[in-house]
Order: structure tokens, then C-alpha cells, then sequence
């Protein structure tokens, strides 16, 4: 395995590096050498603060929040994601009421993230769905409110009708975040490809703060991609950082588990620290504790053959693990 193992980063002394591809993009990794992940906070091109580590929600049932918001609470994590569809807003907005007093926490230590379903995209809509998220999470704000889809529920990836509907959702939500109340501290989108986001650039001149997207190793984006997020400040956030449900393969990759091994890690924290050290934000999801936990122990350093080993898993697997919006007009 070593002899293979030293063999491919040889290799690698012809090909493209991560960096090569990413290009100007920095993202988080500037922060990783001077905070230890759990305080790391990115400051957004609104201006508010972000921890770049976040407890997804996504499959985490109403009546497992509680307690899975328990144990992430008790380990430091300050960032939780979910979203209109993941249908557990409501749970998470009573369990931090519950839990923030435990851990001596107001609602300004908690940084929230939640998403507008496709089914509310369009002008007549985003007030509304805003409205129901604001009364689910039991809160007067939120911190970062996301379009969850660059194309509208109901309709075809090629109808002509989601560009319209993108750019209408995305002036409420400017409208929204530009009045005094504070009532979105921040605004973005989540899987939008280049074209996507060049869409509402241009035409509004407002950037999102965020593009929260599937990246892993064997799913990377393509050089545009950061060249549009480096140009306008916008952080790149991961989810499937350890691969999707029902598909281990990417855990368990040979790669992956002897980087573990050299750094007495799991591979699960080998993927997380990488997506970091690539520049995203992170989002890890369990219901485990244990995994939980180790999930925020990422105060480890991947060396540079090492990143640009798991780089290249991407020519050899190229596997994507949830939707793709690559051809969603």
C-alpha cells in the first residue's frame, strides 16, 4: 500500500494540482493556522460572522433533534443548518429554546442557517415562506437565509420560467436583508452552478454570501466555479463532505484510511479537514454522539502531497451523490 501510496504523489508532480484549479479562491483555510476550528468564525461579504464548522440537520427527525442538539451543543458547535424541506424546524427552533440555557448560551451565540424550498420561489412567495421559517425556529432573525435550488418545484430543469423565478426570489431577499429589522443577516443560495450565479450578479449586483454545494473528492467543482466565488467574496460551504446515504465507498476508501491512520484520525475527519484545508466551510451531519464529537476534532493538518493525493480520487471515481443542478436553465 505505501509503495502505491508514494507512487501516485510522484504522479502527481505532472498534474493539476488543487490549487491549480481552485485558483485565487482562499476561503477558510486562511483561518485553520490561526484558530482552532470550533472558534473559527469567516466574515462574510454582508459583514456577519459565520463558524466555518455547522451541525447539519438534513434526515434528522423531529423527534431525534432534541438530543442530537444536545450533544452538539455540549461539544462546541454554535452553527446549525437546516431548511424549509427538511421538515425539522419546528423541532430545532423549541430545542434550542430548551438548550441554550443549559449551556449558558443566548440566541446571538447561535448562528442559524435555513433554506427556501423550491416550492417558494417566486416574488408572490418568499415573504411568506421567510414568515414560516422565522415562526418555526422560534426566533426574530435569522443569520443566513439560503435559496435551496437554482430551478423551481413543478416545472422542468430546461423551462424557460426558472431564470424569471431565480431572479424574482433573489430581489425579495435582497429587499429583505437590505430593510432596517434585520431580519435575514444574510443572504445566499445553495447548488448554483456559474451560470447560476452570474445569473443574479449581473443583474442585480449583489453576490450571495454563500453557495452551500456538494464537494467531496469525488465530486469537485469546475475552475469557473471559484473564479466567480473568489472574484465576489463568496464562501463556499460543503455538504456530502463524507459522501451520501447508502454509499460507504468514499469512507472507506484506501487513500482515505491510510491518510487516518498516519494522523490517528477516522477517515470521516481526514474528509472534513480536507474540505477545510480546500477552503469550505463544513456542515457535517450524525445522530451518533460519538460521531458528533469526533466530527469536531479537526485541529489536524493534512500535508500538501496529502491533499493533492485525495485531489486526484476525483479522475479515478468522478461520483456525484445527490441532485444535480448542472442543467437546470
Amino acid at each position: 500500500m505505501r509503495k502505491c501510496f508514494f507512487s501516485i504523489i510522484t504522479y502527481l508532480r505532472v498534474m493539476d494540482t488543487f490549487k491549480e484549479v481552485s485558483g485565487a479562491y482562499q476561503g477558510v483555510s486562511d483561518l485553520l493556522s490561526k484558530h482552532k476550528v470550533l472558534s473559527s468564525k469567516y466574515c462574510l461579504n454582508s459583514g456577519t460572522s459565520m463558524p466555518i464548522l455547522g451541525f447539519g440537520t438534513y434526515q434528522i427527525r423531529s423527534h431525534q433533534i432534541y438530543e442530537t442538539l444536545d450533544t452538539a451543543l455540549g461539544c462546541g458547535y454554535t452553527n446549525i443548518d437546516t431548511a424549509a424541506v427538511y421538515y425539522n424546524e419546528e423541532a430545532i427552533g423549541q430545542a434550542l429554546k430548551d438548550l441554550l440555557p443549559k449551556y449558558g448560551l443566548q440566541r446571538e451565540d447561535i448562528f442559524i442557517t435555513t433554506k427556501l424550498s423550491p416550492r417558494d420561489v417566486g416574488k408572490s412567495r418568499v415573504n411568506d415562506a421567510v414568515k414560516r421559517a422565522l415562526q418555526n425556529l422560534n426566533t426574530d432573525y435569522i443569520d443566513l437565509f439560503l435559496i435551496h435550488w437554482p430551478g423551481a418545484q413543478g416545472i422542468g430543469t430546461t423551462d424557460s420560467q426558472n431564470p424569471r423565478l431565480r431572479m424574482e426570489t433573489w430581489l425579495e431577499l435582497i429587499d429583505l436583508h437590505n430593510k432596517g429589522n434585520g431580519v435575514l443577516r444574510a443572504i445566499g443560495v445553495s447548488n448554483f452552478m456559474t451560470h447560476h450565479l452570474e445569473q443574479i450578479i449581473t443583474l442585480t449586483g449583489v453576490p450571495p454570501a454563500v453557495n452551500q454545494i456538494e464537494f467531496h473528492p469525488y465530486y469537485l467543482h469546475p475552475k469557473e466555479l471559484y473564479e466567480v466565488c473568489a472574484k465576489h467574496n463568496i464562501l463556499l460551504q460543503a455538504y456530502s463532505s463524507l459522501g451520501g446515504t447508502g454509499n460507504p465507498t468514499l469512507i472507506q476508501n484506501a487513500t482515505i484510511e491510510e491518510c487516518a491512520k498516519k494522523h490517528c484520525v477516522s477517515p470521516a475527519q481526514v474528509l472534513l479537514r480536507w474540505a477545510l484545508q480546500a477552503g469550505y466551510a463544513i456542515i457535517p451531519k450524525s445522530i451518533t454522539p460519538d460521531k458528533i464529537r469526533m466530527n469536531a476534532k479537526l485541529d489536524f493538518e493534512l500535508t500538501n502531497e496529502e491533499m493533492n493525493l485525495i485531489f486526484t480520487l476525483n479522475k479515478k471515481f468522478n461520483e456525484k451523490f445527490a441532485w444535480d443542478p448542472v442543467n437546470v436553465m
